[in-house]
């Protein structure tokens, strides 16, 4: 059955790949890019070698939370106007390394890219969604507790610090947010693909050609549409294990939880993000 699906950061790495396997199966995927000329290169490559599924890109800067609400916008009102829900949206963008880590708001753009835009995107997508969809997020086995001051950017830290402290944050709202809507809204679930796996986010960050993406873009395809994972929802998925496992002890404490998204909420309605 044919699947329509949004991908983020669908034009290199883990996502380009798995954009590739969902359209070989014959399935509707929303491409995300940050790069209008990248992504058209990219939609047009693709179209040519999956004819047997099909695609609609879409340009949004995810640091900029603006552009997030704008697409959202522009794909509830492609799936309107199809008659169509959105069967999964795959949170796959992210970054590690940059050269100005601020953003025009003030945030610190990896929670931005990593944390904070999936959060906006997922909660301003729900009404396209049913209790048959999913939201696959993308964690990382580098997790760590998070520094509240630096996730609303006031704080400077280190990639790798930014990094891991990003993707706690995000295992950690998955957990939530699929306990809050399960048997009323989407399955969430958040997914570590593999560690140092060769995409360009690794070989910036560590100069290693790194493993197989497909094992990635695999489990990825799996948590999207897999019986395995039907009854997943609130949960962390580690690929390195190969299988369900605890998320680091944050994510399990209901206490700093609920302080993550009561910061984000607060942030959100700072930038006058509103819901629609």
């Amino acid at each position: 059955m044919n699947k329509t699906i949004l991908l983020t950061g669908a034009t290199d790495g883990i996502g380009l790949e798995t954009a590739k396997m969902l359209l070989a199966q014959g399935h509707t995927v929303l491409l995300h890019g940050r790069n209008k000329d990248k992504l058209n290169t990219v939609q047009a490559s693709l179209n040519a070698d999956y004819p047997q599924g099909s695609t609609v890109s879409y340009v949004a800067d995810l640091s900029d939370m603006a552009q997030v609400q704008a697409l959202a916008k522009n794909v509830l009102s492609d799936l309107q106007q199809a008659d169509k829900i959105l069967d999964v949206l795959i949170n796959n963008a992210g970054v590690y390394k940059l050269a100005n880590i601020t953003t025009k708001a003030g945030l610190d753009a990896r929670f931005a890219v990593n944390t904070i835009a999936p959060y906006l995107l997922t909660k301003l997508l729900l009404p396209a969604m049913n209790t048959q969809s999913r939201v696959v997020n993308v964690s990382s086995a580098a997790q760590s507790s998070i520094n509240f001051e630096s996730l609303v950017g006031n704080r400077p830290l280190s990639d790798s610090v930014a990094y891991a402290q990003s993707k706690l944050a995000i295992t950690m709202w998955s957990r939530h947010l699929g306990l809050a809507l399960k048997g009323t809204g989407p399955l969430v679930v958040s997914v570590n693909p593999k560690s140092l796996l060769g995409s360009k986010m690794v070989k910036d960050a560590y100069g290693l050609d790194g493993g197989d993406l497909k094992l990635g873009a695999d489990i990825f395809c799996r948590a999207a549409l897999s019986d395995e994972f039907k009854e997943a929802t609130g949960l962390y998925f580690d690929n390195d294990a190969e299988r369900f496992a605890p998320p680091h002890p944050d994510a399990l404490n209901n206490d700093k939880t609920q302080q993550l998204i009561d910061t984000l909420d607060a942030l959100l309605r700072s930038l006058i993000i509103v819901e629609e």
